[in-house]
């Protein structure tokens, strides 16, 4: 077994993963998100790109299932939620959410989101990633290519004041990104959770309020 294996098992998050029946330690992050953020307050309707391995469903499953109980005035509220996660690997089937194997750079996804979902959503969640070459320079540029078909998604499929997180790599191109981001959202905050591994320069973009 390699060092990484052992330093993996060690990991702080990693066992509190094991221990609190989230699949990934990635769970951690978007928890920490929704403190900060409150991203889940009143969202019913919840698109997860690059889901693998579910944790960031198992995450967004509990918040909404207390949102159907939590909001019931006369505000904005839904006596049912749709959560849907998407990703090219298989992931193991979790109860009440739709799980589709699929490329989310293709129309096939835009295919099924209109399926399933037949109206706007509350908010998309992407944690997804390009497959790292270890070049910094151009994961940068590639993992900014993949946000920008994200926030295409966004711009179709968001519902006004609609709310999104994104997954981004800090490099020469992150400001003009966010620009881009900001042009479609009121509030948009770069955010590294405290379960982000600190060598890493992945940076969430917090979006809120689509426009």
């Amino acid at each position: 077994m390699t060092d990484n294996h052992f330093t993996h098992k060690k990991d702080p998050y990693y066992k509190k993963a094991k221990r609190e029946g989230y699949r990934a330690r990635s769970s951690y992050k978007l928890l920490d998100i929704q403190k900060r953020f409150e991203i889940f307050k009143r969202t019913f309707y919840i698109l997860d790109l690059g889901c693998a391995p579910g944790s960031w469903l198992q995450v967004t499953k509990k918040f909404t299932e207390e949102n159907i109980e939590k909001y019931k005035d006369q505000y904005y509220n839904r006596d049912h939620y749709k959560i849907m996660g998407v990703d090219i690997k298989k992931v193991s089937p979790i109860e009440d959410v739709k799980i589709i194997k699929a490329d989310i750079t293709k129309l096939e996804v835009q295919e099924h989101i209109d399926a399933f979902f037949q109206d706007k959503l509350d908010l998309i969640l992407s944690d997804t990633s390009i497959t790292k070459i270890g070049n910094k320079f151009t994961d940068h540029i590639n993992q900014i290519k993949l946000c920008d078909k994200i926030l295409e998604l966004a711009k179709r499929n968001l519902k006004f004041k609609g709310k999104m997180v994104l997954k981004s790599f800090l490099g020469n191109d992150s400001e003009d990104f966010t620009r881009r981001v900001k042009s479609q959202f009121r509030i948009v905050k770069g955010y590294k959770p405290q379960s982000s591994k600190k060598r890493s320069n992945e940076i969430y973009l917090i979006c809120l309020g689509k426009k």
